[in-house]
């Protein structure tokens, strides 16, 4: 008979780096150019980082592409021990590629993802399916649930959004999200932006600013378009930061909530 573990095996080194072996099939690339492919790799979370990235054991890695770094840095990646640029068709990347002071991951190599830093690889894939920003994290979940809640949205003392018929996406670690359909929504009150981002969980985003006075940060509100099947109810829907807007919710305000979120939306005073 076959037994299964009834808990993740995350462990922790003496650096502070949680870590645990995956399951998944991982592949990165840069271009064309297949520069990791892995069945083996390991989730490491480090210190004060709130989502997780992947090291893989080097005979899963073209160590051949990896050069021992011109310009390492310091005090990054909790304290690594060596850096590595990358060469590809000619090209340089500097730092794109490191390794752990921890012993248990000595011998992994972890990888810049160039759509969360801005440079590495810049595709990733989880068996078939590619994937954005950062590895998907297997303690989190996200849910978008239909609800027939009353939800009201207010910027700036203006009603911007009246909805019986919003979808509540929970998220782990964040404030629920309220996404409200678009004929709910004041659009002419926003702007749109050519700003967006990427999710692994939800897609790519585009964003809306608001049209009035200054005081409130811009790219409030976003949308996804073509979000992941995992969470299609949320398609083509507004959401506004919680962080930044007034929302009540069954004749409820809600408290503004402080996330990781709230230091980039604060609206700096004018030099």
């Amino acid at each position: 008979m076959t037994t299964f573990p009834t808990a993740r095996a995350v462990r922790t080194t003496p650096e502070g780096l949680l870590w645990e072996s995956g399951e998944r099939w991982v592949r990165g690339r840069k271009g064309d150019v297949t520069v990791v492919d892995s069945r083996h790799p390991v989730l490491v979370w480090e210190p004060g980082v709130p989502v997780p990235l992947y090291a893989f054991p080097r005979e899963e890695v073209r160590e051949d592409l990896l050069r021992p770094a011109k310009n390492p840095p310091t005090g990054t990646h909790t304290g690594s021990r060596i850096f590595y640029d990358l060469e590809v068709d000619g090209e340089l990347l500097e730092n794109a590629a490191w390794t752990f002071p921890a012993a248990d991951l000595a011998d992994h190599i972890a990888f810049e993802w160039f759509r969360r830093s801005g440079k590495g690889l810049d595709h990733w894939y989880e068996e078939e399916e590619e994937i954005f920003i950062h590895p998907r994290d297997p303690h989190k979940r996200v849910d978008a649930i239909t609800s027939s809640r009353h939800v009201r949205v207010e910027i700036d003392g203006t009603l911007v959004a009246d909805t019986h018929q919003p979808v509540l996406l929970f998220e782990t670690g964040l404030p629920t999200r309220y996404y409200i359909p678009r004929e709910d929504v004041r659009l002419e009150l926003l702007e749109p932006t050519d700003h967006s981002t990427g999710c692994p969980y939800k897609g790519t985003a585009e964003y809306w600013s608001w049209r009035g006075e200054a005081g409130v940060p811009p790219n409030v509100v976003w949308s996804y378009l073509e979000p992941l099947p995992a969470v299609g109810a949320v398609k083509g829907l507004l959401a506004f930061y919680n962080e930044a807007v007034d929302i009540t919710v069954d004749g409820e305000r809600l408290e503004r909530p402080v996330t990781p979120f709230t230091k980039a939306l604060a609206v700096q005073p004018p030099t």
